[in-house]
Formats: structure tokens, sequence, C-alpha cells
């Protein structure tokens, strides 16, 4: 008989655990703080692809593809310049993105849990939605008395259509047995798309609230690019029109800059509200 001697036959006393034989698994290691290499590395292998394109390209005078120090240096001396231009900026971007957020989740709510309000909307936006808002442009800065309210309002159309389609499409695949029960309740309509409907479409919204916004971006600064005294499309604008080429692209990454900030805000925030979808 071997000289290991068998748990099974080994009396344990009433509430003893037996001490079996077990591989205990050593977690994995995490990385650290959800650091990932590989953004950075594609970053690493675009700049120096950029500096020797750069380097290539410069011959003498003004080269229209600057390297990356020129630029960062450029950058740096326009920071408080961008800094105004962001802000005319989200003067217009909020007002009209905030606008397109309330009536688009407000009238997409309805539409998608009112079959009548349905049969009126869905026709129409299976016309309007698919227009480019940019085709707006040249017509709002005609009609409209400022350029600001031109600007909001294309960005308002650039934003609603995304919301609003897609808060109908959660709305309406709302199980009917939740609705049921919320009338069991005794909810009125509007309770029952406050407490019932509204959360239940949450990841729709969030979903068409990210395309709203990333269209609400590019609109605005099409828009600035058409007449705006000021503004981060203005920015880059007015310097590519003096050939001013650093400074060009020294714009068009700081708009790339707060337009990440921007939709990593929206994502922090869709996160914290859908806490049982992690």
């Amino acid at each position: 008989m071997s000289s290991q001697t068998n748990v099974l036959s080994v009396p344990l006393d009433r509430g003893a655990v037996p001490a079996t034989r077990s591989v205990v698994r050593q977690p994995r290691r995490r990385r650290l703080s959800g650091f990932a290499w590989e953004p950075w590395a594609l970053a690493a292998i675009l700049l120096t692809a950029w500096q020797l394109a750069g380097q290539a390209l410069a011959g003498e005078g003004n080269p229209l593809l600057p390297p990356p120090l020129v630029v960062f240096a450029a950058l740096r001396d326009s920071l408080p310049e961008l800094w105004r231009g962001t802000i005319s900026s989200f003067l217009i971007l909020l007002p009209g993105y905030g606008t397109a957020l309330v009536l688009g989740v407000t009238l997409g709510l309805l539409a998608g849990t009112t079959p009548w309000l349905g049969r009126a909307f869905f026709p129409v936006a299976k016309v309007a939605a698919p227009i480019p808002p940019t085709v707006f442009i040249p017509y709002a800065i005609a009609v409209l008395p400022t350029f600001h309210l031109s600007a909001t309002f294309v960005v308002f159309l650039g934003a609603f259509w995304p919301i609003f389609l897609n808060a109908a499409a959660g709305a309406a695949a709302v199980e009917g047995r939740h609705r049921d029960n919320a009338r069991v309740l005794g909810f009125s309509h509007f309770e029952s798309l406050r407490k019932v409907v509204f959360p239940a479409s949450l990841p729709h919204i969030f979903c068409g609230m990210g395309v709203g916004l990333g269209f609400s971006f590019i609109l605005l600064t099409v828009a600035e690019l058409f007449g705006a005294n000021a503004g981060l499309g203005r920015f880059v604008q007015y310097y590519a029109d003096y050939a001013d080429y650093p400074r060009m692209v020294a714009g068009i990454l700081y708009t790339g800059a707060v337009t990440w900030g921007a939709m990593t805000l929206l994502e922090q925030a869709r996160h914290r509200a859908l806490f049982w979808q992690r």
C-alpha cells in the first residue's frame, strides 16, 4: 500500500475540512491601471513616419508637411488663440447639441411608445434624416440673422436625427410586460416613460448621443469654415489661407484632441449611467 494515506480513510471531526491536495491557481497579473502599450506603439510609429516624410518633403521654403517638432512648437505658441477659439466653438456646440438631446430623447420616447406619433414621425425621418446637414449651411447663413444662430441650427440638425431615431428604437424595444406591470401599478403615461421606458432605452440613447456628438463637431467645424470670425474651424481656415502650415496642422491636431476629450467624457458618463452592463 502506498505510504500516502488516502484522505477518505482519515476520520474527520465534525465541522473539519478535509485537507485534500488541490492546485491553487495563481491569478494572472493584471495590467497596471488598464495600461495598454499598443496605442503608444502605434503613435510612435506614426510620429516616426511623419518625421521621415516631413524631412523628405521639406526642401526649401515653406513645407506643406512640416515635421512634428515644428508643429508642436506652433501648437505651443498658439494655445492662447486656440483656447479662445475653443470657447467660441463650444458656445455654438453646446446650445445646438443640448437642444437636439432634449428634443430628440423626448420625441423619440413618445414616438416609440405612442403609435400615432410613430406613424407621423417615422416617414418624415426616413426622408429628412439621410439628407447631409452640410447642404443647409449656406442657406442657414443666408436666412438666419446671425452666424451664431445658423451654425447652432446646423449643429442641431446633425445631432437631432441620430438621437431621435435611437431613442425611438430603444423605447419600441421595451418589452410589453414591463409596460403592463407599470399600468398594473397605476403609473400614468408620463410616469411610465420616466421610470420604465427611459431607463430601459438608455443604451440606445447613449449610442445616438455618441453619433450625434461626432456629427456635431464635424458640422461645427465645417460651418466655421464658411463665415465665422472665431472658432477652431476658423483657426484652421485662417492659417491655411496664409499658408502657415505648421499652425494649420497644429489647429487640426488640437481640434482632434478636443473632440477626443468630449467623446471620452460622454463615454465615462455612459459607463456610470449604465452600471448594470459592467
